[in-house]
């Protein structure tokens, strides 16, 4: 039986938030906890909407802060699934913020979260091929399987020597000394 396969357009999500007080620190920007909350949430959205599943964040990926998101921004968070394996799934957020009133618009973040697809019971269940579409997709989809090696050798799960895909973007020369 061939895997099932969903288009990475139909897990596509878009979560709006309005940053009132109570998620702000001293400064009146956006805390950094609560950014990475509404990450976490809309990534989990999408990767349900990909395998129709209960899903667990696995991972999170380097999330910087650059500028910060003030009191009374509004926070729109996008995310989609760009590749699939058994039954994980790696999700692509990225973030902007508007200052509505004077008209400015900018980038915040962007991250990948992994989760993994269980059943009812809590144990890893098979997930959809993810199926990219738009050039961004297949971008998306190319770099997905170097990321996922990277977090498996930085967890300690596989040996850096067997991460075939991540030794392609370096050049190493072989000692045949």
């Amino acid at each position: 039986m061939s895997k099932k396969q969903k288009f990475v357009r139909e897990s596509f999500v878009t979560m709006t938030e309005f940053v009132l007080p109570n998620d702000t620190n001293t400064l009146n920007n956006l805390m950094g906890g609560k950014l990475m909350h509404w990450m976490d949430i809309v990534s989990a959205i999408a990767a349900q909407k990909h395998s129709n599943r209960i899903v667990v964040t696995a991972s999170v990926d380097n999330v910087s802060f650059g500028k910060p998101i003030q009191l009374g921004n509004v926070v729109t968070l996008k995310a989609k699934v760009t590749r699939s394996f058994n039954s994980s799934m790696e999700v692509h957020i990225q973030v902007e913020a508007e200052d509505i009133p004077g008209n400015k618009k900018f980038a915040s973040n962007s991250a990948f979260f992994t989760f993994v697809a269980v059943d009812q019971s809590g144990k890893p269940i098979d997930v959809p091929e993810a199926i990219p579409e738009t050039d961004e997709e297949k971008e998306l989809y190319a770099g997905a399987l170097r990321r996922r090696q990277l977090r498996l050798v930085l967890a300690g799960r596989m040996k850096p020597e067997e991460a075939v895909e991540l030794k392609s973007i370096f050049k190493f020369e072989e000692n045949n000394g």
